[in-house]
């Protein structure tokens, strides 16, 4: 028996590519293994090849593998491109219809199965996703009944008959593969599972769940890939605890109704990506310079201008940090797992409303959109920091004839006394302009300095962010230390354990704050380590140029990158990372 594999299914996008992996890696969560799952689609609504895959196994895996087990096909094109990432014992599901043949030099067995005409047998074409369902289960000798609260959950809705017609079509996939191998194959049957209950979720539900137990009450966003999903959770559930969604005309509209929802003390968000955050800008800055709460979610794609809609990067590091005009604070976290989306979201609000600026949460398309195992959430760990928020005005000091209240007034640490709009004594300006301690718009050149002062005053001294890094350290002086951010932690873990496993003395570091910059963390590792090199899907390395600027020793990073819309392979950090030092490239 085995420990894991992988499988996939593919064929054009409108199919039902994505439900068919939904329903038999739901299934296999509710045996209790664990899974890693990611999709490949076009930025197109319909047509186009599409696929899912899915890993599966006996213990935690945060990464996509590198090679294939079972791949399940429902036309020649999805052979044709992912039959190179097939073992050369494995096996190929293809539907009859199209007279699958297997592409010169590829090894695997394929099994010809009419799906299609299987489904049309027992009511309806479509089905044919259930039949290959089937068909997979017997393979890895799956009880079939894993599938029934599955499917019962997905139809239900459509009544009994609908739902008894798809498990019927999972039984004759399933009989198919007993005619034609006798039953399971004993090289693709898995090790048990420990049966352990978990939750299985992809990166922007886990955003949408934390939002929720922040206290964030309001979402306003204008949809768009890959953050569409944290919008369509909130519209779902958002109103049970008294809240709502707004979806805008733009982007613009979205981020000033936030402000203006933080400024009225309602705990709101926005979420994009790198289209959206770039007509954010400017408002981005009013949240700076009126000193008014606000979280973002940037979902990074590929870019620029629409790039990839639908494809892996993290191209907007520079972007999130440098583009507002002016200078104001502001504050980037990068969680690097789908439990981290959950509760850093919960930091982001804590963070905005105690420094009362914006917070800008930076996720990628497969963190967002990437479905994981993910350990039952601690619901214990929730805490809600409102900051300097005062909600009763009754000790304020009493204002006289055309006094204001200092809203923006001077403090030794940068952040004043926040109070909401009709709370008594608290009467002040709000502006976009510069201003004095009373909101009232100043152009002296004192005040000017003043003012500046006081705000960069709030993250100079760092911030309270919990595990601004993550680190996987054995050694006290290693020969190579390898740096990631968001979503390649898990990639990362598997090429450091391969180089381990050859002898070499590998640290991992993964930044999940990138401003202010955890220098302070982030140097000691980089000085005890011969070599760095900073793993990345961008071109230019932004991360790797961040930590030459905070941290120095520039000789010694180097990168890895990787643009082509494709997440990091575990094979490819490994070696990547070999070659650098057999050949002294680091």
């Amino acid at each position: 028996m085995i420990k894991q594999l992988s499988w996939k299914v593919g064929g054009q996008q409108g199919e039902g590519i994505d439900s068919t992996g939904e329903i038999f890696s739901t299934a296999l969560n509710r045996l209790g293994y664990y899974l890693y799952g990611y999709r490949h689609f076009s930025s197109r609504i319909k047509g186009g090849h599409s696929n899912t895959k899915i890993r599966i196994s006996t213990r935690p895996i945060r990464a996509v593998s590198d090679d294939l087990d079972i791949l399940v096909a429902f036309d020649q094109e999805t052979i044709d491109l992912n039959a190179h990432e097939l073992h050369a014992d494995g096996v190929v599901l293809a539907d009859s219809k199209f007279n699958p043949v297997l592409p010169e030099g590829i090894q695997a067995r394929l099994f010809s199965i009419p799906f299609t005409g299987i489904a049309q047998d027992v009511g309806l074409a479509q089905m044919k996703n259930m039949v290959a369902v089937g068909a997979s289960s017997a393979l890895l000798g799956l009880p079939l009944e894993a599938f029934h609260s599955v499917i019962e959950g997905k139809f239900a809705r459509k009544g009994e008959q609908v739902v008894e017609k798809n498990m019927q079509a999972i039984r004759e996939g399933a009989d198919r593969i007993q005619q034609e191998c006798g039953g399971p194959l004993e090289r693709l049957l898995l090790e048990e599972s420990d049966r352990k209950k978990r939750l299985y979720m992809i990166g922007n539900d886990a955003i949408a769940l934390g939002a929720i137990a922040a206290g964030a009450r309001l979402m306003a966003a204008y949809p768009i890939t890959p953050s569409s999903e944290i919008m369509e959770y909130l519209i779902k559930r958002l109103p049970e605890f008294g809240g709502t969604v707004v979806q805008t005309e733009d982007e613009i509209a979205a981020i000033s109704m936030v402000i203006g929802a933080n400024f009225g003390g309602v705990r709101a968000l926005t979420a994009s990506a790198g289209p959206g955050l770039s007509l954010m800008t400017e408002a981005i800055g009013l949240s700076g310079m009126t000193e008014t709460p606000a979280v973002i979610v940037d979902t990074q794609r590929g870019g620029p201008s629409t790039g990839l809609p639908t494809k892996q990067e993290q191209s907007d590091i520079n972007a999130m940090i440098y583009s507002t005009h002016g200078e104001i604070p502001k504050i980037v976290i990068a969680p690097s797992t789908v439990e981290e989306c959950f509760y850093d979201t919960i930091q982001a609000f804590n963070l905005a409303d105690r420094y009362q600026c914006p917070v800008i949460l930076l996720s990628d398309l497969a963190l967002s959109l990437g479905k994981q195992t993910v350990e039952p959430l601690d619901y214990n760990r929730i805490h809600i920091d409102r900051g300097k928020l005062v909600t009763d005005g009754e000790g304020l000091k009493e204002l006289e004839n055309s006094e204001l209240f200092k809203r923006y007034e001077v403090t030794e640490e940068g952040v004043s006394p926040r109070v909401l709009p009709g709370v008594k004594n608290g009467l002040h300006h709000v502006t976009g302009v510069e201003h004095d301690e009373t909101g009232r718009p100043s152009e002296q050149a004192l005040n000017r300095k003043k003012m500046m002062e006081k705000r960069l005053r709030k993250l100079s001294q760092g911030i309270e962010f919990q595990d601004p890094v993550h680190i996987h350290a054995r050694h006290a002086e290693p020969d190579l230390l390898i740096v990631g951010i968001n979503s390649t932690r898990g990639v990362i873990q598997e090429g450091m354990e391969r180089l381990e496993e050859n002898g070499v003395k590998v640290n991992h570091l993964h930044i999940r704050q990138l401003l202010p910059f955890p220098t302070d963390q982030v140097k000691p590792l980089v000085d005890r380590a011969k070599k760095v090199v900073v793993v990345e899907n961008n071109a230019t390395g932004q991360l790797a140029n961040l930590i030459k600027l905070h941290v120095g020793m520039g000789e010694k990073i180097s990168h890895i990158l990787k643009y082509d819309g494709n997440p990091f392979l575990p094979s490819e950090i490994y070696n990547q990372c070999k070659e650098m030092l057999v050949h002294g490239h680091v």
